[in-house]
This record gives structure tokens, C-alpha cells and sequence, in this order.
């Protein structure tokens, strides 16, 4: 009995330390980052590399503001990421609704057709979706920026996943109280799938945030337009990369600190989302 005792404390302390390395190793990149944005070029562009600034440059935040609109492009990264992951959330969770308990015609055709759109790369997307944009005349628009990301195959297969693990009598119950689909939608599925709704807002708005080819490619000749990623974009080219590389660091805490901020809020529902997402149940 004490050697299997002494087995299991043993191994407890080895997840620990993996856990503990792990947690190093992924906190690590936000560190440097963070402490190379207080830098001076002298120091980045040093043959020694360091870790810490030996006199932390708090001005080149307010450098950033001066070289770059970057509150423009904060504002706009927030209206593209925010609405395309309001739409997603609204269109993913209806039709996982429809594919999970509502039984119609077609129904497995259409969800092996949404499963099939996730196998295939984005940028095999590009271009038809960029004349599409074209066609419209939504080019330099927030329609460009929005709209072909409303829908995602993803979020679909997400929820459609979790609604599949709430018992059909829940529902037949409410049917039988007279409530109709779309009031079951509202007031039963919302409230049960609130773990899947933070994990895929978390996962779309982070994806958005952070998307660069798209935005560079339909705001083009529109500034006012740019999201932070591309904007930041422009340091690089306005400027010698030994004058601006530590601004363009400090510009990536800019970008990154909403992320972490959404995460550390949602991290409760984004672990509950992965756990009792049910992906099983195929």
C-alpha cells in the first residue's frame, strides 16, 4: 500500500511539472514581447540578446499613436471582428439547432455538405469571393470585411455538437406547452449552450482579430478602413525596419492585449465549450 501510495505522489508531482513547463513555455512569447516593446533598437538589435530593457521605454506607446492611426485601426478591427462573431454566433446556433433536433429532408446531405466546406484551405476562396465583392461594389467597405465570414462550418459543426446532448424531451416538453420552435430556440437552447457560444465568440473573434491577407487585400485603397493588423503593417513600410521594429512590437501588445482579455473573461465557458461539446456524436 506505501509503494502504491508513494507511486501515486509521485506521478501527481510529474503532472504538475509538466503542467508548470508547459504554462513557462506558453507564457514565455507574451513576456519578450512584452518586455521587448520597452526597448530601444540599440537594444533589439544587440549580438547579445536580453530579456529585460535595462531602462524600460514607456514612450514608444505614445510613439505608436504618433507614427500610426492605430486608434482607427482599433476601432475598426473591433466593428469587423465584433460583427462577424455576433453573426456567427446568431447563424451557427440557429442551423445547429435545425441539424441537431429538427427533422427535414436532406438533413444529413446538407450537414456532410457544411462538413465538407471545412476541408478545403481559405485561400482557394480568395479570389472568387474578392469578384464577388467586386460584383456587389462592396469593395472598401465594411461589407467586404463582414459579410463572407457570417457563416462558419465550424460553428455549425460546434453547436450542432452540443444541442445534440440536450435530451429531446426537454424540448418535446415545451412543444407540448405550446411553444413554438423558434421560442425553444430562445428561451431552452440559448441558455444551455452558453460554454459552446463563449468558445466559438472566443475562437472567431481571436480569428478576426488577427486576420491580415483578407482586410490587406479589399481595403487596399482605403486607410480609413484598415484593421489593426494590417495597419501595423505600415509601420514596417513607412519606415526603416531598425527604426521601427521596436514600435512595431510595442504596436503587437496593442493587438494582443484584447485577446488576452477576452480569454482571461471567457476561459470558464471556452473549457466547459471543449469538454461537453459531445464530438462523439456523429
Amino acid at each position: 500500500m506505501n509503494r502504491k501510495k508513494t507511486m501515486k505522489i509521485f506521478l501527481e508531482i510529474v503532472r504538475y511539472v509538466i503542467i508548470v513547463f508547459g504554462a513557462f513555455w506558453m507564457i514565455l512569447p507574451f513576456f519578450w514581447l512584452f518586455s521587448a516593446s520597452l526597448m530601444t533598437p540599440q537594444e533589439l538589435m544587440s549580438d547579445t540578446p536580453k530579456w529585460l530593457p535595462e531602462k524600460p521605454q514607456w514612450g514608444n506607446y505614445l510613439q505608436v499613436l504618433k507614427k500610426i492611426p492605430i486608434l482607427t485601426y482599433y476601432r475598426n478591427s473591433l466593428i469587423v471582428a465584433g460583427s462577424v462573431t455576433l453573426l456567427v454566433i446568431l447563424t451557427s446556433s440557429m442551423t445547429g439547432f435545425a441539424f441537431a433536433k429538427l427533422r427535414f429532408f436532406g438533413r444529413k446531405i446538407l450537414f456532410s455538405f457544411v462538413l465538407s466546406t471545412m476541408m478545403f484551405p481559405v485561400f482557394i476562396f480568395l479570389i472568387p469571393v474578392y469578384y464577388l465583392m467586386k460584383l456587389f461594389g462592396w469593395l472598401n467597405s465594411y461589407l467586404s470585411l463582414i459579410v463572407p465570414f457570417a457563416v462558419s462550418g465550424y460553428g455549425i459543426f460546434l453547436m450542432r455538437q452540443f444541442i445534440m446532448t440536450i435530451p429531446d424531451e426537454l424540448l418535446d416538453c415545451a412543444r407540448l406547452d405550446g411553444a413554438k420552435e423558434f421560442k425553444i430556440y430562445t428561451r431552452i437552447i440559448l441558455p444551455l449552450i452558453k460554454p459552446a457560444l463563449a468558445t466559438l465568440a472566443i475562437l472567431t473573434f481571436i480569428g478576426q482579430w488577427n486576420s491580415f491577407l483578407w482586410p490587406l487585400i479589399v481595403t487596399s485603397t482605403a486607410q480609413r478602413l484598415m484593421t489593426l493588423p494590417v495597419g501595423i503593417s505600415r509601420l514596417s513600410l513607412a519606415f526603416s525596419t531598425v527604426e521601427t521594429q521596436h514600435l512595431i512590437l510595442t504596436a503587437l501588445v496593442y493587438q494582443v492585449i484584447p485577446m488576452v482579455v477576452l480569454f482571461l473573461y471567457l476561459q470558464r465557458y471556452y473549457i466547459r465549450g471543449f469538454v461537453l461539446s459531445g464530438f462523439g456524436n456523429l
